[in-house]
């Protein structure tokens, strides 16, 4: 079964493309071996905070104690590394799946010297999940340049390969994933899933939304995986978001992806979903005579169909004004 389902992403070697996405199933070396176990082909790990490296605090309390506040919160940010490096190696050392670290970052700063801890640490490779959002008019700066400063910076102080989670947010999604290979990513993630607020109308008060995602968020994770796939062959690319069967997985090897992030089904449906999955993979592979992920990878790329407008807005137009 291994060798049937085979691929790389990023530089990786996985043994099968399903890989488990940064939250809290993968916070302790344990999960990660049951998720090994499970037969997933990687773990991303739990993400670290850009706020819990680069601690800050309001400036009323600063001036209240700054001498002890400076002591408190560097004291506070080596515990937070410590512990993360610390489930980098537990995890190595349980596991012998790739073990990706994951920053949840928004700013090109100082934290970004932690990088390299995370590489020491035996991490195989780093995820950026870049959580921007462009709050102001003031139009000095574009999110498309934050991600490529960032991405730029990680890639000149690790070896190991750099992985970027984009966001879909963005107006031109092609040249942002081009220009994200262009300055050394070794794989694109398409897409990260912001958490959702939600408000509270008794309290008045904003809250967290839905955590999950639905199958039905899968419609453009498909679309841009096809389109970067057909117009980017050389980008190694992951898909994300509305995952959450073995067809899912199939459809978006069809794109053109290496490999997929599941998260929300297996929280759902638990660990046993994981061989599940691979089991009506097989045997669809088996049914349709594929020995290999790359026998059908791409097959629906965009640069594949005959007709790419199927992935386009017109045909939505197309469906609609035949039907009743």
């Amino acid at each position: 079964m291994e060798n049937l389902f085979e691929t790389s992403f990023a530089g990786l070697n996985l043994k099968n493309p399903i890989i488990i996405a940064s939250s809290g199933l993968t916070n302790t070396a344990e999960k990660n071996k049951e998720l090994e176990k499970a037969g997933v082909g990687a773990v991303i790990l739990r993400s670290l905070f850009e706020e819990q490296i680069e601690i800050q605090t309001d400036t009323d309390f600063q001036a209240f104690c700054p001498k002890e506040d400076e002591l408190i919160w560097d004291s506070l940010k080596s515990l937070q590394i410590a512990d993360y490096l610390n489930l980098i190696q537990e995890s190595k050392k349980l596991c012998h799946i790739p073990i990706i670290a994951s920053i949840n970052c928004y700013r090109e700063d100082c934290w970004i010297d932690f990088v390299r801890q995370i590489e020491m640490a035996g991490a195989d490779a780093i995820e950026l999940n870049i959580f921007a959002l462009n709050t102001e008019n003031t139009g000095e700066d574009s999110l498309e340049n934050i991600y490529l400063r960032i991405t730029k910076r990680v890639k000149e102080l690790v070896n190991i390969p750099v992985i970027v989670k984009m966001s879909k947010y963005f107006s031109h999604i092609v040249n942002l994933a081009a220009s994200l290979h262009a300055v050394g990513a070794d794989g694109v993630v398409l897409f990260s899933r912001f958490y959702q607020p939600d408000i509270d109308i008794n309290k008045l008060q904003v809250n967290s939304g839905y955590v999950f995602s639905s199958q039905s968020d899968i419609g453009d994770t498909l679309r841009w995986s096809s389109i970067v796939s057909g117009k980017f062959p050389k980008i190694s690319l992951a898909s994300c978001t509305g995952i959450h069967d073995w067809e899912d997985i199939v459809k978006c090897i069809i794109c053109g992806a290496s490999a997929v992030e599941i998260c929300s089904t297996v929280y759902q449906h638990g660990n046993e979903i994981i061989p599940a999955m691979q089991r009506s993979m097989e045997d669809w592979m088996t049914g349709m005579n594929f020995k290999s992920i790359n026998d059908f990878k791409g097959k629906l790329n965009y640069s594949s169909m005959k007709d790419p407008s199927l992935y386009e807005r017109v045909q939505f137009i197309k469906y609609f004004a035949n039907r009743d």
